[in-house]
This record gives C-alpha cells, sequence and structure tokens, in this order.
C-alpha cells in the first residue's frame, strides 16, 4: 500500500501541471504551484500557526512559536530586497489598519483556533488530515466570513485607522514602519529590521520563560510532532546509493524540522510576492464559497452581494478564476501530495474520522468565530499576522498580542468543553 501511495502521489504531481497547463491561465497556474507548495511545506513541517498557541497551552512547548519569529524575521528581510530601492505604493502591502476591530478579530481568531485546533491555512490541510474536524470548522469559517462582510466592507471602526503613517496612509491606512525611520540612511529598512528583531527577541524570550516555568511545574510534556522532528536520521555517506529506500526517504518522507518549514514557506513567500506584488492571504475566498453556495439554492447573485455590501462580481466569477481560490485548492492538494509520497495518506488520512455531536458543535464555534474575527481583523493569520510583518505593518504585531490573549482564553474554555463531552 505504501508504494501504490507514493506512485499514486508522483501520478497526481503529473496531472496537476499538465491538467493546469491546459485548463488554468498562468497566472492562475503559478498561484495553483504556490498552493501546492505552501500545502506540501505546511504538511512536512507539521507547521501551522494556530499551533503557536495551542501547541504551547497544551503541551508546554514554544518551539513553534519561536520558530515563527524566525520565518517572520527572515520574510522581513526577503522583503527588503524587493521594497528597498522601490515606491512602495507599487506594491499591494498589507499595511492594515490599526483599530478596534483588529483587536477584537485577533481575539476571536484566538478563540476560536483554541476549539478548531487549526487557522484559515490549517483548516485546509487538516481537509486531508482530519476531515470531519476540518470540514464542520470550514463550513462554519465560511459563514463567519459572508456574515462579517458587511460590517468589513461599511464599519469605520474596521475600516478607519487610530493613526497612519504617510506611506501606510496610502496603502490600507496603517503605520508603515520604514516612515518611522526615514533618518536612518536606509530609506527606513534598517530601522525597521531593528524594530523587527526587537519584537522577535521579546516573543522569544517570554516563550523560553513560559516554556521554563512549564518544566519547573511538571506540566511540560512536549509535542509529539517536535520530538518525531528532532529525532536524528543517522546516515552515513559511505552507504549512500542513489536508488535505495533511505535515499528516497531522506527526499520524499522524511518530515522537515520546524526551521526547514519556516525557510521554505519564506521563500514561496517571496516568490509570490516578486510575481505577484502582494502577500498571502487566505480567508477571504471562504465568505465568497458561501455565497456561491447560497447561489447555487437559488438566492440571486445581486442579492447574495447587497448583503456583502459587494459588487457581485465576485460571486458570478468561476471557481478558477479567483486567484487566492486557487492557490487554496492548491494547498489542499499540496497536503495530499505529501502524505502519499511519504506512504502515509491512509494512515494520516483515517486517523481523525470519528467526532461526536458536542464536538462537532465545538468545531462550528471556532469556525464562525475565526470567520467573523477575519472581517474585524482585514484577515487571519496570514492576511492579519504573517503578510503584514513581512510587509512591515505594525499592525501585525498588535494582532499577535490579541491573537495570543484570545487564544488562551479558548484553550481555556476549551479544555472544559472537551473534557465535559
Amino acid at each position: 500500500m505504501k508504494k501504490t501511495e507514493q506512485i499514486l502521489g508522483f501520478i497526481g504531481i503529473i496531472l496537476v501541471l499538465i491538467l493546469g497547463r491546459a485548463f488554468l491561465k498562468p497566472d492562475m497556474l503559478f498561484r495553483l504551484v504556490i498552493g501546492m507548495g505552501l500545502g506540501y511545506s505546511l504538511m512536512r513541517a507539521y507547521t501551522g500557526f494556530a499551533g503557536s498557541v495551542n501547541r504551547a497551552f497544551k503541551t508546554g512547548s514554544t518551539k513553534l512559536m519561536r520558530t515563527l519569529m524566525f520565518m517572520f524575521l527572515i520574510s522581513c528581510i526577503l522583503t527588503t530586497a524587493f521594497l528597498f530601492k522601490a515606491d512602495p505604493t507599487t506594491y499591494n502591502l498589507w499595511v492594515n489598519p490599526i483599530n478596534l476591530g483588529l483587536l477584537l478579530g485577533g481575539l476571536l481568531f484566538g478563540f476560536g483556533m483554541a476549539f478548531s485546533s487549526c487557522c484559515a491555512s490549517g483548516v485546509l490541510t487538516d481537509l486531508v488530515t482530519a476531515l470531519p474536524r476540518a470540514f464542520t470548522t470550514l463550513v462554519f469559517f465560511c459563514i463567519g466570513v459572508y456574515l462579517g462582510f458587511p460590517v468589513q466592507n461599511t464599519a469605520s471602526w474596521v475600516k478607519k485607522s487610530w493613526f497612519a503613517t504617510p506611506t501606510g496612509q496610502k496603502l490600507s491606512g496603517g503605520v508603515f514602519m520604514p516612515d518611522l525611520f526615514k533618518w536612518d540612511g536606509f530609506n527606513g529598512y534598517l530601522g525597521s529590521l531593528i524594530l523587527t528583531v526587537l519584537f522577535c527577541g521579546i516573543v522569544v524570550y517570554i516563550s523560553y520563560r513560559y516554556e521554563r516555568k512549564r518544566k519547573q511545574e511538571n506540566t511540560y510534556i512536549g509535542h509529539e510532532a517536535e520530538i518525531m522532528q528532532d529525532q536524528d536520521e543517522k546516515f552515513d555517506s559511505k552507504d549512500y546509493k542513489l536508488f535505495s529506500t533511505t535515499t528516497y526517504n531522506r527526499i520524499f518522507a522524511k518530515p522537515w524540522t520546524l526551521k526547514q518549514g519556516a525557510v521554505a514557506i519564506s521563500i514561496l513567500f517571496t516568490i509570490l510576492m516578486g510575481v505577484t506584488k502582494a502577500g498571502w492571504g487566505a480567508s477571504t475566498p471562504y465568505g465568497i464559497w458561501f455565497g456561491k453556495l447560497l447561489m447555487f439554492f437559488g438566492v440571486p447573485a445581486d442579492s447574495v452581494a447587497a448583503f456583502a455590501k459587494m459588487k457581485p462580481d465576485a460571486y458570478v466569477q468561476p471557481f478558477f478564476q479567483n486567484a487566492v481560490s486557487v492557490q487554496n485548492f492548491g494547498i489542499i492538494l499540496g497536503t495530499a501530495i505529501y502524505l502519499l509520497t511519504a506512504g502515509i495518506f491512509k494512515k494520516t488520512f483515517m486517523s481523525e474520522m470519528h467526532i461526536t455531536f458536542k464536538e462537532a458543535l465545538l468545531f462550528a464555534l471556532g469556525g464562525i468565530s475565526m470567520g467573523f474575527g477575519t472581517r474585524l481583523a482585514n484577515g487571519c493569520n496570514v492576511g492579519a499576522l504573517y503578510t503584514p510583518i513581512a510587509n512591515f505593518s505594525l499592525s501585525g504585531w498588535i494582532f499577535l498580542i490579541f491573537l495570543v490573549l484570545g487564544g488562551i482564553v479558548g484553550n481555556i474554555f476549551a479544555r472544559r468543553a472537551f473534557a465535559q463531552k
């Protein structure tokens, strides 16, 4: 069965590329491939943004949170290569507004991801690894995004920023950190990178202190995936053979470390930004998908769009002509391809196939909380956290603070709720 899965994995890669080349426009094929790369990297490195808080609360391990800081920093450095001698307003930088919506959105998103154990990108990978939980979460995530559209598109406390810098005002209305350091002789990017190092350092310091406290209290258990990733594989070059099971496993099956995954995601993010002049987003199409579902049941596109305070164009646009939808679909494919080529698809897919009715209700709560939260914060863990930080937006760091607070509260409630099932 393992070899069959591995063969199917490579057949899948070939079919995706052939069919994509035949039926997709070049820019959509690019989005599909980037999405596959992101899904593959997230799955092979057992990485998810939601785990930054959830793992720390449940196991005491802050390794993922610390790794995310490493990823944020190198992403900022790579982004500087594009922006240093360019007009930043020629890029679609996600310099999000800083307002009440950002704070409430961060709280809601953190709260929801504690119940569903995933986020906007993680729910796509989990469709392959934990279908019942992920599908329930995704359905209500879509509903939450759609219900939040009218607020996002009309409420001043979501659209307007409490304070903004000149460049930030021209973008999405927030604080573009290089504007704060124009005197540094490097167009503000040296100061911004130093400030980013400081922010990352503070998070890493707090993470280590928290992890040490858990160990001192004997409540640290570590995370199973991280323990597996850190296992050293003894390999002697004298035993090297190109066509061997050992070589195959090293190239295609052996899980990446968290840092290897962070480097891969940062590279993909940089390629995405270089080609599209925009960052990584995931959640907005979820609301559009729900609108399309309403249209399938007979609701006119104009009515669907009128409720969301949007133009109907997004709802009548074919699925494979929406760049982020195609990219999201690619994340699902990339996840499946890694599991197949690693020969663990069936084992992983069947690992979480049963949930109770109460669990379904809790996953639904998680999904709708995250979905609505994304509209208040103008993004999810990639759209309000990762991309803004990589784009030197102060909003991303503020979102992180409230995401963690919401995650702590959510995990406390989730622990009690799941314990009483």
